[in-house]
């Protein structure tokens, strides 16, 4: 099993910045990808960025070039950089973490809200 807690989301202005963290305990050996998803009320849980182990990462389109992913595998940590948040970046923001035989393990959501 893995267990994962997010923090650091909150309340921010248009064109502002937050980073949000994500903790990863328990069977951190078997974690691959880590990722960040988020869901807007009413709306589908959609992808926002993931990063592999290796490093390699990919991004949704409407975040590319504002968001940045990185990943600490020695404290079993990924963050999430955003800067230029628009109101649409409003949403909960979940943290997933992937095994290398594709089991996925969810964060309990960090909720950010971008003020226009």
């Amino acid at each position: 099993q893995v267990q994962l807690v997010e923090s650091g989301g909150g309340l921010v202005q248009a064109g502002g910045s937050l980073r949000v963290s994500c903790a990863a305990s328990g069977r951190i050996f078997v974690i691959n990808a880590m990722g960040w998803y988020r869901q807007a009320p009413g709306k589908q849980r959609e992808l926002v960025a993931t990063i592999t182990s290796s490093g390699s990462t990919n991004y949704a389109g409407s975040v590319k070039g504002r968001f940045t992913i990185s990943r600490d595998n020695a404290k079993s940590t990924v963050f999430l950089q955003m800067n230029s948040l628009k109101p649409e970046d409003t949403a909960v923001y979940y943290c997933n973490a992937e095994s290398y035989s594709h089991k996925t393990s969810w964060g309990q959501g960090t909720q950010v809200t971008v003020s226009s």
